[in-house]
């Protein structure tokens, strides 16, 4: 019975063939035979194994197997000779010949054929055009010593242009998705400009979760590629042969440049390896394309896209969750977002001047300047309405507000805030509470009262409310009253007064 592809791979292949793509390229790019690309794209998709099949359609038993054949006994002979590439003929004549074969040229074709059969499909090399398509991978470096005998083994870093296979090798010590960047990037500027697609493995720098149809990249990663203008492909899972010039770049500066090798820190083990990319693996005759890695190089570089005007912007990122008060935490300080993304995740980035924060589309949702630890940053537009207390409302909209209840309310608050000054920026606050027991008119007239009192108490607009005080009346001086005496008859008093007082003294003299 026919080999049956997974679920997944049909899926792959109708998908791919909706959206345009030819028969050829689909089998490129998964790996699989044409003819049996073409067999599922022309196959209807209903087309499944019946059940219960129709009876009298069953399928022919496997016939019982017949004898042996005479060519068994030379199985390793015959099968050494087809690795060399002998036809069928030049076999049996080399089995007559050198080990007295007896049977005839039927017998051996019917025992190519089996062993045909069985033998599985040979993987198809795909080649890239110039410019197209680099890969990337890590490996074991080699042994840093310190001067104190510690030993410690780094990562390095390779990435292969897989047309003219020129690479670039830099050592590490984490797989961190800050290294993997740096060191993507370092490979960019040393070969002067960038490859279309990189080629990457599965790994949890670049890739939160692997899935070769839709891969979750890290949004730095995404970030990353738009600046360079590139694209990162992940590998199928557990599919190293997808990226095998890498594989066998990783392989080469191993056994080649780091085997047997001690350094004495990542600079120095980092600035052989650049000597070593020039003056041996650039000057090498390559086994498969038999050119001169840098004469293809050459000819490979102005296919690569241009380099941008600058490095791709160094930053911290990271997911963070918002908390109750509104505020995100980083790096031990606090920044403040809208209320409405509140008890909900985002993504922050952070370059030791801005931190910037993004919704899960990676949207810009605020901007802060970046504080020290222990700090607040919090913007007035990420406060909702009903936290903002009408004292941190200010003044000028307090009056306003007190305005609405009338004008000897809004008089009366002017002259009391003249008269109290910043405490009495409560005392409009209590003013514009007693809206919520009383009348605009009610509030309006007490403060007319008090405003004739010269009261600038709010206990007296209270008093007034519960009580309805009268206002202040203003009497006007009364010329004559029954009681007082006429202004005349005290004239005459004073007159007489001085008048005795003149002739005494002239009597004394």
């Amino acid at each position: 019975m026919a080999n049956q592809l997974k679920m997944a791979v049909v899926n792959a292949i109708r998908t791919l063939t909706q959206v345009g793509w030819s028969q050829r390229r689909i089998a490129q790019v998964l790996g699989i035979d044409r003819e049996t690309v073409a067999r599922y794209v022309h196959a209807p998709p209903e087309a499944k194994p019946a059940t219960n099949p129709i009876p009298g359609s069953e399928p022919i038993p496997n016939p019982i197997p017949g004898p042996e054949s005479l060519c068994e006994p030379f199985r390793a002979v015959i099968e050494e000779k087809l690795q060399q590439g002998l036809t069928g003929q030049r076999i049996y004549q080399d089995l007559v010949d050198g080990h007295s074969f007896t049977a005839s040229y039927s017998s051996v074709r019917r025992f190519l054929q089996r062993l045909d059969q069985n033998r599985p499909l040979p993987f198809r090399r795909l080649e890239v055009l110039p410019g197209e398509q680099a890969q990337v991978d890590f490996g074991a470096g080699a042994p840093i010593v310190r001067p104190e005998g510690q030993r410690r083994r780094p990562h390095v870093f390779r990435v292969v242009l897989s047309f003219s296979r020129k690479a670039y090798s830099e050592v590490v010590y984490h797989q961190t998705t800050e290294n993997f960047l740096r060191c993507l990037e370092n490979a960019f500027w040393y070969f002067g400009g960038v490859p279309q697609t990189a080629i990457i493995d599965n790994l949890k720098a670049a890739v939160g979760q692997a899935d070769w149809y839709d891969p979750d990249l890290h949004p730095k990663i995404q970030s990353f590629c738009q600046h360079y203008g590139t694209v990162i492909l992940p590998t199928k899972p557990r599919m190293a042969r997808h990226k095998g010039k890498i594989e066998r770049g990783v392989g080469y500066v191993q056994s080649n440049a780091l085997k047997g090798r001690t350094f004495g820190s990542l600079a120095e083990q980092n600035a052989y390896l650049l000597d070593w990319e020039t003056r041996i693996a650039d000057t090498r005759i390559h086994g498969t394309t038999r050119k001169q890695v840098q004469v293809l190089f050459e000819e490979e570089k102005p296919h690569l896209i241009p380099l941008p005007a600058g490095r791709f912007p160094s930053f911290e990122e990271g997911r963070r969750s918002v908390h109750r008060d509104g505020h995100i935490e980083v790096a031990k300080a606090y920044y403040s977002v809208p209320p409405e993304y509140t008890g909900r995740q985002v993504w922050v980035r952070w370059d030791g001047h801005l931190v910037r924060v993004f919704n899960s589309k990676m949207e810009p949702i605020a901007v802060h300047v970046q504080v020290e630890p222990g700090r607040f940053q919090t913007q007035d537009q990420h406060l909702h309405a009903k936290k903002i207390s009408q004292v941190e409302q200010g003044t000028v909209s307090l009056l306003r507000r007190a305005a609405l209840l009338g004008t000897h309310a809004e008089q009366w608050s002017r002259q009391m805030l003249q008269t109290r000054g910043i405490p009495g920026v409560r005392v409009l606050v209590g003013l514009l509470s007693l809206a919520h027991h009383h009348s605009r008119d009610e509030i309006d007239r007490a403060c007319e009262m008090a405003l004739t009192h010269g009261a600038a108490r709010l206990r007296t607009i209270r008093q007034l409310l519960q009580r309805d005080g009268p206002k202040q009346e203003q009497f006007a001086f009364l010329d004559e009253h029954p009681i007082i005496r006429p202004m005349s008859d005290y004239g005459a008093v004073v007159q007489a007064s001085l008048g005795t007082g003149i002739v005494e003294e002239a009597q004394m003299l």
